[in-house]
Formats: structure tokens, sequence, C-alpha cells
């Protein structure tokens, strides 16, 4: 009888261990498992009532008169992004909020914005 290298004597049984799963492993069943880890860590959106939405409105408002920095929290596809700047202006025609980071000028829209908090 031929012996193979590979099985291995575990009581009456032959197994060849880790092996035997290789073989189902697809590139496939690799992707879809990587989408699945991204879709288990993604942040359902924060529900905002009315007073949440005014207090943003208000710091907006307080910190585009101060011209102080801020760290604005922006909630986007389930993940939850965090920018920080000085805000030089709100659009409310297009409802965008330009701020100005060390680097350039950029824009956020306003329905997607969590929370804004004055960091000086």
């Amino acid at each position: 009888m031929k012996r193979n290298k590979y099985l291995k004597t575990v009581g009456d049984i032959k197994d060849r261990g880790n092996i035997k799963w290789t073989a189902l492993m697809l590139p496939e069943h690799v992707e879809m498992i990587r989408e699945w880890y991204e879709k288990d860590e993604q942040v359902p959106k924060p529900e905002l009532n009315g007073d949440d939405l005014q207090l943003i409105q208000e710091e907006m408002e307080i910190a585009l008169k101060r011209q102080c920095e801020v760290l604005i929290r922006c909630w986007k596809d389930g993940a939850i992004e965090a920018h920080r700047g000085t805000i030089k202006s709100i659009d409310g025609k297009t409802r965008m909020l330009i701020y100005e980071d060390p680097f350039k000028q950029r824009r956020l829209p306003v329905d997607e914005i969590v929370s804004i908090v004055m960091v000086d």
C-alpha cells in the first residue's frame, strides 16, 4: 500500500488535518469574507432630533463668528469621519459647510454632520 505523508492517524481515523480545507478557500470566498467584515464594522447613521440639529446649527454659527478651530464629525458610508479646521462660510442654497484645514479649503454637506465641537 502507498504511504501518504499528509495522513495522520488520530485514534482509528486517518485524517489530513488542515490540508483538506485549503481547497475550499477560493479567491471569491476570501473576497466575500472581507466584504462581510467591512459590513460588520459599519456604524448606523445616528438619528438626530430637533434639539440636536439646533445645537449643531448654533455651534456652527458661533464658530463662524469667532473664527475658531472646530472638530467636525460626519457620518458617511457607514463610518464616522473627523475633520478639523476653521469654518469659513455656510452655503444655505447648496447646504454645504465650507471650512479650511491646514492644507486647503474643503466642503462638507450639512446633512452628514453629526456633531461640532470647538477646540479653542
